[in-house]
């Protein structure tokens, strides 16, 4: 048992994660309770706490020069504001009928057991890593963590070669794609889809394509990959798929990321259909009073399909903090769900998607139309202006927006807030249409290209009826 058990009549939170949500929640439960009234105990198996993970590419390629700028928070800053944290400790098991949850010394590798009157689970999610020939080889890299960050880094600096291949053209994949390209690497990526991007369309995916390789990528589509040669001293030497073969002196996976819920599956807590954990709206593992989850390691609810959804974003994983900390601390608060949203960038390349793609409005059974529209980020006769791509989907005969997805120059990728903010309000595109929004020639069009495109939806929605 853990000697630092006694507390007399003080509640104890026990956070399990050290990130965005998890310290996000212990911060704010101790804004709202004193040390007297709540104890709070964060484990986190890692080095770091509060960090931007969606910085990581960003480091990698040079744009952040030291890994401390991502540090919103240290760990000495978190214990200075009364929250016991242990790094470099991992929870190993969660006893839910005993209230208690079973930790391990990362470096000693002494196990103990901390009691809890409420638990906060906040795991997170690894890369996926698909089992396969040479997967766990030296020079094979994930990124997820600023350990994962600085393990890659130290590769890249000391490998002698100069050929890298990412697996997966996600968000992860581009990124890390651009960051290579930057450090000097020539790079493939090896891509089971037929385009990057599969959080868009195709026909929108094909544009991001056309500019990874107009930076010098080698895009390689409908690929499966099915091993990693290694060569005698263990390390990658290439990626092979059923067709070809790549040669690597470094790999990083871009596939995507999965929950890390064995915890909570080996405690018999309910998990969804892609294995992240379930909540109510506020935050609360179903059918549990005491047991809070938020993060990268839960499924939320989509506003628009009305289904649950796996969407692992930093943005979500704050405000879960903030919901659970705030009733935790005897507040009330919650999340109602997400739209979707989200913005990246390959070179000069803005790239967002809000809502649904087509095939997710297939799946959740709704009749759609949709149109494309090319526009420009300003008024097309002020210096600067850049081409805009919009992709926007209606339903069918009612008009409500479902989805937007945006690839441009400068200017392109925070418009689809505009979208985000419709979506989120249940508007129809012909309401759209009459939105009030600022117009500058600096700044864009007369009609806003995200009008543009609901303008045209609102055209084909009527020939539908």
């Amino acid at each position: 048992m853990d000697k630092r058990e006694a507390r007399g009549g003080t509640e104890r939170l026990v956070v399990i994660g050290g990130d965005a949500a998890g310290m996000s929640a212990a911060s704010q439960a101790r804004r709202l309770r004193k040390p007297d009234e709540l104890e709070i105990v964060a484990f986190e198996r890692g080095h770091f706490t509060s960090y931007s993970a969606c910085g990581i590419p960003y480091w990698v390629g040079g744009d952040v020069d030291d890994r401390d700028q991502l540090i919103a928070r240290t760990p000495e800053e978190h214990r200075e504001r009364d929250i016991d944290l242990r790094l470099r400790t991992e929870v190993t098991e969660i006893d839910v009928a005993g209230r208690r949850v079973r930790a391990r010394d990362v470096e000693s590798g002494d196990t103990y057991w901390t009691s809890y009157d409420k638990l906060v689970i906040a795991t997170g999610a690894r890369p996926i890593r698909p089992e396969m020939p040479g997967a766990d080889a030296a020079g094979v890299h994930g990124v997820q963590t600023l350990d994962d960050g600085q393990a890659l880094i130290d590769t890249l600096a000391r490998t002698e070669g100069r050929r890298a291949v990412v697996v997966g053209a996600g968000y992860i994949g581009v990124e890390m794609a651009e960051a290579l390209i930057r450090r000097g690497f020539e790079v493939t990526v090896v891509n089971r889809g037929a385009e990057p991007m599969a959080t868009l369309d195709p026909d929108m995916g094909g544009l991001v394509r056309r500019a990874m390789e107009g930076m010098g990528i080698t895009m390689v589509g409908d690929a499966e990959v099915t091993g990693l040669r290694t060569g005698e001293d263990g390390r990658v030497r290439a990626v092979t798929t059923r067709d070809a073969e790549y040669p690597a002196d470094v790999v990083v996976m871009g596939i995507g990321v999965e929950p890390v819920t064995g915890l909570a599956r080996a405690a018999g807590l309910p998990l969804g259909t892609r294995g992240g954990l379930l909540t109510d709206l506020a935050m609360r593992v179903r059918g549990y009073t005491d047991i809070w989850a938020g993060g990268d390691c839960v499924e939320v609810l989509n506003l628009v399909s009305g289904q649950e959804q796996y969407i692992p974003l930093g943005t979500h994983a704050n405000k879960h903090g903030q919901v659970i900390g705030t009733n935790v601390g005897g507040g009330y608060a919650t999340f109602p769900g997400v739209v979707g949203t989200a913005v990246s960038k390959v070179c000069d390349l803005e790239i967002a998607r809000t809502g649904l793609r087509e095939k997710d409005a297939r799946r959740a059974g709704l009749q759609y139309e949709s149109v494309v529209i090319e526009s420009t980020s300003r008024a097309g006769y002020y210096p600067g202006a850049s081409p805009m791509t919009v992709k926007m989907i209606a339903e069918r005969n009612t008009g409500r927006l479902l989805g937007v997805q945006i690839v441009g120059g400068e200017g392109a990728g925070k418009r689809v807030d505009i979208a985000a903010v419709a979506l989120t309000a249940g508007m129809t595109v012909e309401q759209m249409t009459a939105l009030d929004l600022g117009y500058a020639p600096p700044f864009s069009p007369v009609w806003d290209p995200v009008l543009v495109a609901a303008r045209k939806a609102v055209t084909k929605v009527r020939a539908s009826r």
